[in-house]
């Protein structure tokens, strides 16, 4: 984007609405925020001009994870932040998304996340890749961590 008044799209896709509206509201004065409240709609939402995708991982109809095949199979680049309530297990390894958030989210958590995948998609792919591979082992380590810890006290 060559003006500063080009606002990067984010598409927030959740569907709780409520859930949905609240990101929105938080990011709306720093982005040009779309919701639309479900898999498939997100997928019909998704073009050029979206760069980054809030996406709930469990949802009715078409999850998450097939909305975000389909985005891929799509040929989109946009970046992919999973958001969910279930505590990841090793299967997210195999899933394409950038970046992985817990609910609840607090909004510092969130601009970052979605500051951080702006950045990340100003490179090249090796590095995509790299900031890929990163995030989904630190969220590995953490919750892998919390369970040792856990199950030794």
């Amino acid at each position: 984007s060559t003006e500063s008044t080009n606002k990067a799209t984010i598409l927030i896709v959740d569907d709780e609405l409520e859930v949905a509206d609240s990101y929105a509201f938080r990011l709306k004065r720093s982005y040009d925020v779309q919701t639309p409240y479900g898999g498939q709609e997100a997928v019909d939402a998704v073009d050029e001009d979206v760069d980054v995708v809030l996406l709930d991982r469990r949802m009715p109809n078409m999850s998450g994870y097939e909305a975000l095949q389909a985005i891929r199979e799509a040929g989109y680049d946009c970046r992919v932040i999973m958001i969910t309530a279930i505590e990841p297990e090793f299967d997210i390894v195999e899933m394409s998304f950038d970046d992985y958030l817990c609910k609840p989210i607090e909004q510092g958590t969130l601009q970052q996340a979605i500051e951080s995948q702006l950045t990340a998609k100003e490179y090249d792919e090796t590095v995509s890749d790299l900031f890929r591979a990163t995030s989904k082992i630190a969220v590995l380590e953490a919750e892998k961590t919390a369970e040792e810890l856990a199950s030794s006290a």
